[in-house]
C-alpha cells in the first residue's frame, strides 16, 4: 500500500492527497510532526525532512516533491 507522509494544513500535501483520492488510489497517511527537527521518520524513510513523501513500496518509489509525486501518479495510476 502507499504511504503518504505529510503535514497538517500543509497545501503540497492537501493537492497529493486530494490526487490519491481523485485516481481512487488506497493509501495510508502518516502524520508528521510540525518541526523538521521532529520529522525522524520521513528522514529515515526519504533522506530529508520535508513533506510530502510518497512511498510505494509495489514499485520501489521514493519521492519527495509534490509535482514530482503527481507525475509519478498520473503516470502510473491515470
Amino acid at each position: 500500500m502507499l504511504e503518504l507522509y505529510q503535514l497538517e494544513g500543509c497545501p503540497y500535501c492537501e493537492v497529493v492527497a486530494d490526487r490519491l483520492d481523485e485516481l481512487e488510489v488506497d493509501y495510508e497517511s502518516v502524520w508528521v510532526e510540525a518541526l523538521h527537527s521532529e520529522r525522524d521518520e520521513v528522514k529515515r524513510v526519504s533522506g530529508q525532512r520535508g513533506v510530502p513523501v510518497v512511498v510505494n513500496e509495489a514499485y520501489g518509489v521514493t519521492m519527495a516533491e509534490s509535482e514530482r509525486i503527481l507525475e509519478f501518479l498520473e503516470s502510473t495510476y491515470a
